[in-house]
């Protein structure tokens, strides 16, 4: 019982922290690393 308590919790926290990103405009930042890194990683960027 415990361990589904924990389960949700850590759920509902995922899900404000990506409202809360979402609302400030982090989307674009996040996306704009993402691609870096994966452009670095194959050697192009």
């Amino acid at each position: 019982m415990k361990e589904k308590l924990t389960r949700y919790i850590v759920l509902a926290m995922s899900i404000c922290f990506i409202v809360v990103g979402s609302s400030r405009g982090e989307v674009k930042v996040v996306l704009k690393k993402a691609v870096n890194i994966c452009l670095e990683c194959i050697g192009i960027g």
